[in-house]
């Protein structure tokens, strides 16, 4: 029978072996993202990544204070998250790109894309 020790460091390496090609794959989307909320998302995840490598390590170590780590740096990456969400917003959109929850202008109605034809009176059909 296997100890339950071995499964454990198996499962480990497993892990870190998973989690070093998403950071790999993070890492290229950081690079060759064509817009900057599709950056800020990849730093999200690589922050992400990162507290799983931190809760890998911690399990193959039995060291807790590492769990304490990886949440702090959950929430600094939180932070970081929203902070770089607030800047794009006040950066506004690029020209060309409509805005995603666009609503027309008051003056601007949007006109129907077919005509009805109005009946003649006194014709009946």
């Amino acid at each position: 029978m296997i100890e339950p020790a071995v499964i454990i460091q198996l499962a480990a390496d497993a892990a870190l072996a998973v989690l070093g090609l998403s950071l790999l794959l993070t890492a290229w989307r950081i690079a060759a993202g064509p817009t900057l909320p599709d950056r800020i998302a990849g730093l999200d995840m690589l922050t992400g990544i990162a507290i799983g490598f931190i809760a890998v390590v911690a399990a193959k170590t039995g060291f807790a204070l590492y769990i304490d780590i990886a949440v702090s740096l959950g929430l600094v990456g939180f932070l970081a998250t929203v902070a770089f969400a607030r800047f794009v917003l006040s950066r506004g959109m690029p020209a060309g790109q409509p805005e995603p929850d666009a609503v027309p202008k008051q003056g601007k109605a949007a006109k129907p894309k077919t005509k009805v034809k109005a009946a003649k009176p006194g014709r009946a059909r």
